[in-house]
């Protein structure tokens, strides 16, 4: 069964990333679990991908579960470096040392 994407969830998804603090990383699994999705992680990737039409939000703050940047978010490495985050090599974020703790 696949999970039904309503405004409820969008603003539950987006709330999560909202929490995410400055100079922090989480997984898409990780806001999945936040919400109570364990196996959605695919689905906070998509509504991430649409946030720009709900306001603004700290979606540069996520990643794959290994660190990986969002392959068509250009911006997003720029924008953990100007928050302080380091990289273990050009596209994957230093998970162990700066992934959130939620």
């Amino acid at each position: 069964m696949s999970a039904v994407i309503t405004e409820d969830l969008i603003y539950e998804i987006l709330s999560a990333v909202e929490e995410i603090p400055e100079g922090r990383v989480a997984s898409y699994g990780q806001i999945a679990r936040l919400i109570g999705r364990d196996k959605n992680s695919r689905l906070v990737g998509k509504v991430l991908s649409m946030s720009e039409y709900y306001g603004k939000y700290p979606c540069h703050r996520v990643v794959n579960h290994a660190g990986r940047l969002a392959p068509h978010f250009r911006e997003q490495k720029n924008l953990l470096l100007m928050e302080g985050v380091l990289f273990k090599n050009d596209s994957h974020v230093d998970m162990k040392n700066f992934q959130w703790d939620c």
